[in-house]
């Protein structure tokens, strides 16, 4: 699953920091030499690495040369002035560095402090797979004050990862049929619509093959790692500053494991589990543990608001109208167009993030008290914004695409059946929406990777990683697990909380750190744990 802003299709790994939220001329420098850590894959892969290595090397240099023609961004990306747009060059296969090239979009807004204050630039990735980092700029333009310190040392850079958005963006399904509501209702009551959704999986596999198969056995995290170390030296650093939200600490993780060396900073936040027994299959069955928790800690909020919400004063109460809700639209379709799967897409935002509590339940409210449109407005897809959904059928081509081709996944349907509906009795929220997400994976059509050893390596300084303790889209294990495979780390952790993304959120404990961290590099001699953000109001 991705964040809410991949619509109608429920997605995982999410976006969460997007919604947060007179430039320099960097000189460009020689590259560094790639990483020698050439990742001990156990499988006999280490002269791929080795080519890839020296073609990443290969790439920055050149991209070091030539840096980057910044220029006023584009109408049409809606960013505003004086944030700069430019291109970053990127070999398709790092193997083949002089092969087919790509170009990457990228973003910057300068520093606000003095040339003296500069620390070079800050680079962002919000998650994913496939969500674009070109509004982090505006975080300045925005005046977020939870940034402004950071933002007065350095640059803040975004930029859209090989496929997504302005970046050689890929495709997997004809956008508006893509967003066509109501699919079919993601709990299955039948074999027959098991293999109904069986038929649509492998075609979206196909789809992806058909419309964008040069792409595809590209479209890993290593290679989007290889792309960052690239887009560092065409920005003229010599080491890289890094933040990484959701799907961003795994891109975090890898780029750390490659090039250890190139690490000035980096600042992981809402951590996925880098252990390579979880990357991508079982990570996902433990999402939907996680977010039947933080579904039912929702519902005791809205249960302790029924002042203002009317939707009962018991979490029971509340699952219960829940399920009136799901049956009612699994029968007929509210609005012609509202069913059980865009009823999902549209909650699933609630146990996600805390800012949705309130405007969730808001909504649910208003239905339960008879008003059917404000849920069908906010559930149902908008065939007239064709912008937004080709945005979001990109969104989930690159998701499906990252993590069918970074691992390999269980052929036999067996196992995803078992597996599913062995779950789905004691966590029904998200179960079968997820599963049907990532089937594609299960017949993908090119070769699937083994994920990189995530380890430390030679150089790697202290990485800060934050964490709050009942996130839903990224479990608590997987920020332990990356602590214990990153030697000299540091772990802050968000105690009684469950929002996914914690550094963007107001939280004294946590941003103190973050900017302590990014400012001079110190961390805390001990892991932290910090009392929970401000519970969200009615």
């Amino acid at each position: 699953m991705s964040t809410s802003s991949i619509r109608r299709r429920t997605t995982a790994f999410g976006t969460a920091g997007a919604l947060v939220t007179a430039t320099l001329i960097a000189g460009a420098v020689s590259a560094p030499a790639a990483s020698a850590t050439t990742p001990a894959d156990g499988h006999g892969h280490a002269r791929g690495w080795d080519r890839e290595a020296r073609g990443a090397a290969v790439a920055a240099a050149r991209a070091a040369r030539a840096g980057i023609d910044w220029a006023d961004c584009a109408a049409d990306w809606n960013l505003p002035k004086p944030i700069q747009c430019g291109y970053v060059t990127v070999p398709l296969d790092y193997a083949e560095p002089y092969g087919k090239q790509i170009k990457l979009a990228v973003d910057r807004i300068g520093n606000t402090g003095s040339a003296g204050e500069r620390q070079g630039a800050l680079v962002y990735n919000p998650g994913g797979p496939g969500a674009s980092g070109l509004r982090f700029p505006a975080r300045v333009t925005n005046k977020s004050a939870v940034w402004a310190k950071t933002a007065q040392a350095y640059d803040f850079v975004g930029f859209d990862p090989r496929g997504v958005g302005h970046s050689a963006p890929i495709s997997c399904a004809d956008p508006q049929e893509f967003v066509k509501a109501p699919k079919a209702d993601p709990v299955p009551g039948s074999e027959a619509d098991k293999r109904a959704q069986r038929a649509l999986a492998r075609e979206y596999a196909e789809g992806c093959l058909e419309r964008s198969g040069e792409m595809l056995p590209h479209m890993t995290t290593p290679n989007t790692a290889r792309d960052l170390d690239v887009i560092r030296a065409a920005l003229g650093e010599k080491k890289l500053n890094y933040l990484g939200v959701s799907y961003g600490t795994y891109l975090g993780a890898v780029y750390g494991t490659l090039f250890p060396g190139h690490v000035r900073r980096m600042v992981v936040d809402s951590v996925v589990n880098p252990s390579r027994d979880k990357i991508w299959y079982q990570a996902n069955l433990d999402q939907d543990v996680a977010f039947e928790g933080r579904w039912k800690d929702w519902q005791d909020w809205v249960a302790a608001n029924d002042a203002a919400y009317h939707l009962g004063d018991t979490r029971a109460e509340v699952q219960d109208q829940w399920l009136k809700l799901r049956a009612t639209a699994a029968k007929e379709p509210l609005g012609g167009v509202v069913g059980p799967a865009e009823l999902i897409s549209f909650f699933q935002s609630a146990p996600y993030y805390d800012s949705a509590w309130a405007s969730t339940a808001e909504i649910f409210s208003k239905y339960v008290a008879g008003d059917t449109q404000a849920l069908v407005d906010a559930a149902a897809p908008d065939l007239s914004d064709t912008a937004g959904n080709a945005s979001a059928e990109n969104g989930n081509a690159v998701y499906t695409a990252v993590e069918c081709t970074d691992a390999k996944w269980p052929t036999d349907w067996k196992t995803w059946d078992r597996d599913n509906t062995r779950l789905h009795r004691d966590h029904p929220f998200m179960t079968w929406a997820n599963a049907w997400m990532n089937l594609p994976c299960a017949t993908w059509p090119v070769k699937q990777q083994t994920p990189l050893n995530v380890k430390t390596g030679k150089g790697l300084p202290p990485v800060l990683i934050v964490q709050s303790e009942r996130d839903a889209a990224t479990p608590y294990e997987g920020a332990v697990e990356l602590h214990r495979r990153f030697e000299g780390s540091r772990l802050i952790t968000e105690r009684d909380a469950g929002s996914h993304g914690v550094t963007g959120l107001v939280n004294p404990c946590v941003n103190d750190r973050v900017d302590t961290y990014l400012l001079t590099g110190k961390v805390d001699a001990r892991d932290v744990t910090c009392a929970p953000h401000a519970t969200p109001k009615p």
